[in-house]
């Protein structure tokens, strides 16, 4: 098996958002490769669920990170996709969208702006 890419897997970080099947962090590194980041287009039918899941994710990066930078880490591609861009955005230059150790932050005023409930003390889902 080949030698997996390092990878901070960020220790207290929620793994998804419970009793759905959608996930916040990976388990392991990729062996084929690390996952590009790309910032995913939001419709105004995007189910529930989903929506809900983008408020818990957006919660709990706040509550993990603030507004400093952090590393991307074990956090879910497919999941942060939904947000790059957005509320979640690069923290340095030049940018590597495939690289378990590029920076981002959370852009608050966006973010507090698109999901005001990702900033109450609890959430509940």
């Amino acid at each position: 098996m080949p030698k997996l890419p390092e990878m901070t897997k960020h220790r207290g970080f929620p793994s998804g958002l419970p009793g759905t099947g959608l996930q916040f962090t990976i388990r392991r590194a990729n062996p084929k490769g690390v996952a590009k980041l790309f910032s995913k287009r939001r419709t105004a039918d995007r189910p529930a669920i989903e929506k809900l899941a983008d408020t818990a994710f957006l919660h709990a990066i706040w509550r993990h990170f603030g507004t400093e930078p952090f590393e991307r880490g074990n956090l879910d591609a497919g999941r942060l996709s939904w947000v790059f861009g957005q509320e979640i955005v690069p923290a340095e230059h030049p940018f590597d969208p495939a690289s378990y150790q590029a920076l981002l932050r959370l852009d608050e005023p966006l973010a507090r702006s698109t999901h005001p409930e990702a900033f109450e003390d609890v959430l509940t889902v």
